[in-house]
């Protein structure tokens, strides 16, 4: 069926009163983009940034009357600035659309990546398979794709990891299924644990990762209790500047760091942080991107 879609263009500091607007209008999903173009690099360690220009887009049922959905909206914004439109969104199945750009891919020699629509190419491979409506990161982008390429070469068995920062858990799940003994998956994002449980038990390693919230992980367990052979990170570079310590903190003497999500301009300052903690390799790059790969002192 059509959806009518209504979308309010206001600033980030309206953006909760024009949600609650839209869910009190009867929308049955709500979503957040950004209005003007204005790329988010640098959010602190816990922070959700908001762009500061935003449209809040609601989706409805068909059969609402848009004006009188218009004229229910609108009432509640007359505080605010704001503009408000209306649309009518034609059926089709975004998922298959979305999965028509979704292929496998291989990642070094053992490891490829396949969707669950697709047969994977080489039977006799590790193949990581990924729920498409649950996948955060998928390996399309360079930062994952640099980090599954390392995983590949390094990871052997009886290795343990941390996997900080592990939205679809896709490198938690493709160091086990590389062999790793053991992988713990942090994120901020509980919807991401969510994804890297579900992953895990496409992938049948769910008996092989944990998942925690930061602050869980923080309260149970240990510096000394939680000592890895390699902790990957693939955030961003202020994020990771600030975690120097407590990464390094949890890395056995000897063990790996491997951290991605840094722009090419951001490697050498992320570099000389974790040269404190490690000896540092040269940088690996795949576009803009780049990887840092350390050992612990």
């Amino acid at each position: 069926m059509s959806w009518l879609q209504i979308s309010i263009n206001t600033t980030k500091d309206n953006a909760d009163m024009a949600e609650d607007c839209l869910f009190s209008a009867g929308a049955q999903t709500v979503t957040y983009t950004d209005a003007a173009d204005q790329p988010i690099l640098e959010p602190g360690v816990n922070e959700v940034p908001i762009w500061n220009a935003v449209m809040i887009t609601g989706l409805f049922s068909f059969d609402n009357n848009q004006q009188h959905l218009l004229d229910l909206v609108e009432a509640g914004l007359t505080d605010i600035d704001h503009s408000c439109s209306a649309e009518i969104l034609e059926d089709q199945n975004w998922t298959r659309a979305w999965m028509d750009h979704f292929h496998a891919m291989q990642f070094g020699e053992r490891l490829w990546i396949c969707p669950l629509h697709i047969e994977p190419p080489e039977a006799d491979a590790i193949n990581l398979r990924l729920d498409p409506g649950l996948a955060f990161g998928t390996g399309t982008h360079p930062t994952t794709s640099l980090c599954l390429r390392w995983l590949d070469q390094n990871v052997t068995t009886q290795k343990n990891i941390m996997d900080y920062g592990c939205g679809s858990g896709i490198l938690a799940i493709a160091a086990c299924m590389l062999g790793a003994a053991h992988a713990d998956g942090v994120d901020i994002d509980p919807q991401a644990l969510i994804a890297t449980h579900n992953n895990a038990e496409t992938n049948q390693v769910e008996d092989r990762i944990k998942t925690w919230l930061p602050e869980d992980f923080q309260k149970s367990v240990t510096i000394a209790d939680s000592q890895y052979d390699i902790v990957v990170a693939n955030i961003l570079s202020g994020p990771l500047a600030e975690l120097a310590p407590t990464l390094s903190g949890h890395i056995k003497p000897g063990g790996d760091v491997v951290l991605s999500g840094i722009l090419k301009e951001q490697a050498e300052s992320v570099l000389n942080t974790y040269s404190e903690f490690f000896d540092m390799d040269e940088p690996q790059f795949e576009e803009d991107w780049v990887l840092l790969h350390g050992i612990k002192r």
